[in-house]
Order: C-alpha cells, then sequence, then structure tokens
C-alpha cells in the first residue's frame, strides 16, 4: 500500500522513526530494543486477551450466581508463579544476556591504537558546552600543538574513534543519537567509549544528562568526513594551534596525559 497516495507524507512517518543508524555497532542497541518492544507487545496482547475474554466469559449475563475468590488458592498461587517465571525468563533474563554479550563482546573491546589505526580524543562537558581535543602532530596529548575546538566535533569515516570524557562542573551525558551512544562525563573521572562511524554527514550531540537551567543549550555538531578530507582539516587546524595556542589560556589549557 502506498502511504504517500493516502496523504500520509514521508516527514510524519519520520517521527516514527529512530534516527538514522551511522556505527558499526548501533544495530545491537537496535536489535535490543526491538526484541523489548515485541516481547512487550505480545504480553500486552495476551494481558488484553485474558482481561476482555474472561469479562466475556463470566460477565452477569452468562453467570447468575456470583463466585467469590481472593486468589490465595494453592492452585492460584501457581499459575501466578508460573506466568511470573515465564514472563521472566523470556524478557528480563534474555534482556540481560543479550545486554551482557554486547558489553563484554563489543562494547568493552575498546580498540588498541599498538594494533590498529585509531583516533583518540578527549571531551571535556561544562555548562553548556562540549570541547574536544585532538593531539597535534607530536600525538601527545597536553602540549602546545594540541587542537581544541568548542562544539565541534570531527572525525574521520571507517576508523575507529576511542573517546576520553571528563566534566567540568556537574555530572553530563555525552549522547550521539545517530552512534546509540552515550556516556557520562564525571567530575574527576575519566569515562571511556569509542565507536567507528560509517557514513559522513553532519549529526547531533547532545547531553542526555539534566545538567543545570541551559542544558538544553548544550548541543554540539559531529562532521564525519571522508579520510582525506578528515586529514586536511587536521593539517590546517595543527597548524593553526601551533601559531595561536596560549599555555595561559585555561580554556585551552585543560587537556591530561592520555593513559590506555
Amino acid at each position: 500500500m502506498n502511504l504517500l497516495k493516502m496523504g500520509v507524507s514521508a516527514g510524519w512517518l519520520d517521527y516514527f522513526r529512530p534516527p538514522e543508524n551511522i556505527s558499526t555497532t548501533a544495530h545491537l542497541i537496535d536489535d535490543l530494543f526491538n526484541f523489548t518492544t515485541v516481547m512487550v507487545t505480545f504480553y500486552f496482547i495476551l494481558v488484553c486477551i485474558g482481561l476482555f475474554g474472561f469479562s466475556y466469559l463470566y460477565s452477569k449475563k452468562r453467570n447468575k450466581t456470583p463466585y467469590y475468590t481472593y486468589g490465595n488458592k494453592k492452585q492460584h498461587l501457581i499459575v501466578t508463579a508460573f506466568i511470573g517465571a515465564v514472563v521472566f525468563l523470556s524478557i528480563d533474563l534474555n534482556i540481560t544476556r543479550i545486554a551482557n554479550n554486547d558489553l563484554v563482546n563489543t562494547f568493552w573491546k575498546f580498540p588498541d591504537s599498538k594494533t590498529e589505526k585509531v583516533l583518540k580524543v578527549e571531551v571535556m562537558a561544562q555548562q553548556w558546552m562540549w570541547s574536544f581535543r585532538y593531539a597535534g602532530p607530536d600525538n601527545e596529548f597536553g602540549t602546545n600543538d594540541d587542537i581544541v575546538t568548542n562544539n565541534d566535533l570531527r572525525v574521520p569515516v571507517n576508523t575507529k574513534v576511542l573517546f576520553h570524557l571528563t566534566a567540568k562542573d556537574v555530572i553530563h551525558s555525552f549522547f550521539v543519537p545517530n552512534v546509540r551512544l552515550k556516556v557520562d562525563t564525571i567530575p574527576g573521572r575519566i569515562t571511556r567509549v569509542w565507536w567507528e562511524v560509517n557514513k559522513p554527514g553532519k549529526y547531533d550531540i547532545a547531553c542526555a544528562e539534566m545538567c543545570g537551567t541551559h542544558h538544553y543549550l548544550m548541543k554540539a555538531a559531529l562532521t564525519v568526513y571522508t579520510e582525506e578530507d578528515f586529514n586536511k582539516w587536521l593539517a590546517s587546524s595543527s597548524l593553526i594551534a601551533a601559531n595561536t595556542n596560549d599555555p595561559q589560556d585555561a580554556n585551552l589549557a585543560w587537556g591530561w596525559k592520555w593513559e590506555e
């Protein structure tokens, strides 16, 4: 059936679609979400069938003499325990199993820069801005040639990007909807997350933790370049940084020594 012929626009349907998947791991989050939705919907339908079915079968019209029960007989308790066990095993236990497998086998397998190509980025969250730091030509963080951007994250396509994140003031949450990943940034602590994006373009970065009165303004842009375009941007930015960075500027000198 052609929904456009029925007057349903593609723009209206977009409200029911998740943001475009641009990473190699986002499908794992989507699969878990879809599994949860299907199972909850299935049991909701069963509950509705039971609710309306028993209301129909045991209505006053079909049962002139009421039967009173408190549901505390042995057979009632057995049925209740059985239903609870089935729901727990089929939904809760499966969600835990799938999520644990994804964490251990994918999300906690951080890329190793010693054996593979990895872009390292330090992230500083503060009210109400995201700051990003790239190591300069010396490949060391916290030096005068570091590249620092505000609310502007740029990464190459088909490259693993490893983030080390912290916060300057309160807890924030680094969230990229198109990658389906979020991680808290906590003052005094370094948290980690990685991804690999596979589609050039421009996407949103948000804060997913209520962090103050202007939390809603804490937005940044993610630009995904081809590798060639990213290298051009990195080279030009390194040159600018080397000529303009001021080690006495607290807004630029917040980096820390990178530890794997």
